[in-house]
């Protein structure tokens, strides 16, 4: 039990990583406020907490954490999550709002989570956030542009946190999946491509060990960052994807 009755605000939760990882953490001894937009996927119980939130209105985020501490009475972990894709697009058909949304969601989220997260961990003296990111913002794919940029500010943002925080005891860590085997995925292609046949011929190809990333291989790189194994572990950047940003 490497999480034993420690609480974690897991964003993004009904998604395939995200409802893995909140497994996980439950196996795992963990408390569990899940986050996302539509939670009637997720199921109350003893330890996990459904929360539905739009994570770039602040209000909505300022009620996540609140329910949180109030449910579970302290607050140790944040795990950043929710995201969205980009289609493949050449960057001059890409919009403004396309762009702005996609900045929002997967950039601005973490600095409105991690904003109103801090203070309870300050107040407590410890604490760890892990934003996830993509490792295609260490080997870009063509069309991706606007994702790509969004996910390089998520990291540079981690790592100014965690020089920021490590005096009050608070660890910033981000992990970078390889594409993973979950709907996200087919979002990444053109929209005029076969999913089935790009998963094979694109993503899975570019994997030098061979197949795509599980979930579960995204959570346990997580109960692994925000356990007392990695105690001294901060603003590192961890990349599992079978070697694709090699």
């Amino acid at each position: 039990m490497r999480l034993q009755d420690e609480v974690f605000v897991i964003t993004g939760a009904t998604g395939g990583m995200g409802k893995e990882t909140c497994k996980r953490f439950l196996e795992e001894g963990a408390y569990v406020a899940a986050v996302d937009l539509n939670i009637d996927q997720l199921e109350e119980s003893e330890r996990l907490v459904p929360i539905a939130a739009d994570l770039t209105n602040e209000q909505d985020v300022v009620k996540v954490f609140t329910k949180a501490n109030q449910t579970f009475g302290r607050i140790d972990g944040l795990i950043n999550m929710a995201g969205i894709a980009q289609s493949a697009t050449p960057i001059e058909e890409v919009s403004l709002k396309d762009w702005e949304k996609i900045i929002s969601v997967n950039a601005t989220s973490l600095f409105l989570t991690c904003r109103e997260v801090v203070p309870y961990m300050k107040n407590q003296g410890e604490g760890v956030i892990v934003n996830i990111a993509s490792i295609s913002m260490v080997r870009p794919r063509p069309g991706l542009n606007a994702y790509i940029a969004s996910k390089g500010a998520g990291v540079s943002f981690s790592q100014a946190l965690a020089i920021e925080l490590a005096e009050h005891g608070i660890r910033v860590n981000v992990v970078n999946p390889g594409p993973a085997d979950t709907n996200m995925l087919s979002q990444f292609s053109s929209r005029d491509a076969d999913i089935e046949s790009t998963k094979e011929s694109i993503f899975k190809k570019s994997v030098p060990l061979g197949r795509l990333i599980k979930p579960i291989d995204i959570a346990s790189s997580l109960v692994y960052l925000c356990s007392k194994e990695a105690a001294i572990v901060t603003g590192s950047v961890l990349n599992v994807d079978g070697g694709r940003g090699i």
